[in-house]
């Protein structure tokens, strides 16, 4: 009786996709433009709140949702044939060895939110539960999808918004973490890139998509980018806080808006105006010291900021008086 033959697990990848790399560059780049909007709203150089934004937290869901599904096809285009193992252990260590990176220097930055299942964390795990669905049939692949994709909407409890359970998902408050990419529903995005990658494979596209090209600067950057994108990812931040921390020390901060007091904004304002209706310098100079003198003396601060007919006369007074004690020749009607 013949000997069955061993199954081959170390086939050759099939062929790496330029257009894959360039859309992963696509995503590496969106997140770092988030992670730059992020650390300006941490360190409240801009007004907006990236955490709450709408418009921000849909750019981070489709930039998260993007990897993911990437991590799937590139897991059909690399062992789809079956499991190239050694190549698999060699990137699983280093991505692990990233997400322990992250997690330490975030711990050491952001201690109260330092990332303790980011989304490296969870490509090393998704990896490898991914695995035994390489040779599932696509459509058993998207009905195990929809189990992580919809179960979180419905599903939810307090317990799981701790940091010990995090991980899984079904939190009821946003864990305190400055990255977190749990099981559910995320998986799921992996799964839906595992079954799209071999439904286009067996399509009649999957004979033309080896065979693009990147031409231009534009593509062969973004091509670029995609194949050293764990690079990226691990050097953009150090190098985002670096030049941040350093422009928060310069004197004049040019990110960090002016705050005015009371007296400086009205003095900037009234200068401003005066300027406008045709004013010199030092006309517009005598003219707001005046009407500063004017409103602190009379105490009429909440007077000029409430608009009213009581707040027109009582600009209307000032302003003739210091018009003509600025230039008694100015026609006080021109401001």
């Amino acid at each position: 009786m013949a000997r069955p033959k061993p199954i081959e697990t170390a086939l050759p990848a099939l062929p790496r996709m330029a257009l894959v790399d360039a859309f992963r560059g696509v995503a590496i780049l969106a997140m770092v433009v988030y992670h730059f909007a992020w650390d300006l709203s941490y360190y409240r150089l801009i007004v907006t709140d990236v955490t709450t934004h709408p418009a921000w937290g849909v750019l981070q869901r489709s930039i998260l949702s993007s990897f993911l599904a990437l991590v799937g096809v590139s897991l059909v285009l690399g062992h789809g044939n079956g499991v190239r193992w050694p190549s698999f252990w060699r990137r699983l260590g280093i991505i692990v060895g990233a997400a322990l990176a992250v997690t330490v220097g975030t711990y050491w930055m952001f201690p109260e939110y330092f990332v303790f299942f980011g989304i490296l964390h969870a490509i090393a795990l998704f990896s490898m539960l991914a695995l035994p669905f390489l040779r599932a049939h696509p459509w058993l692949v998207l009905v195990v999808a929809t189990l992580f994709l919809v179960p979180p909407l419905f599903l939810g409890a307090p317990q799981f918004s701790a940091k010990p359970l995090a991980w899984i998902g079904f939190w009821t408050t946003l864990p305190e973490t400055t990255d977190i990419v749990p099981i559910f529903p995320w998986f799921g995005v992996v799964l839906v890139g595992m079954a799209a990658a071999r439904l286009v494979l067996a399509s009649p596209l999957g004979a033309h998509l080896p065979r693009w090209r990147a031409r231009g600067p534009l593509w062969r950057g973004l091509v670029l980018c995609g194949r050293w994108s764990l690079l990226i990812y691990l050097l953009h931040q150090p190098i985002l806080l670096g030049g941040i921390m350093l422009l928060s020390q310069l004197q004049a901060p040019v990110l960090r808006p002016e705050v005015l007091s009371r007296t400086e904004s009205f003095v900037r304002s009234c200068k401003s105006s005066c300027a406008e209706s045709g004013g010199a310098g030092p006309y517009c100079e005598a003219y707001c010291a005046c009407a500063l003198e004017q409103v602190e003396a009379g105490n009429l601060w909440d007077l000029v900021d409430r608009p009213g007919p009581t707040r027109d006369e009582a600009v209307t007074a000032i302003t003739r008086l210091c018009a003509a004690m600025a230039d008694p020749k100015r026609d006080p009607q021109k401001l």
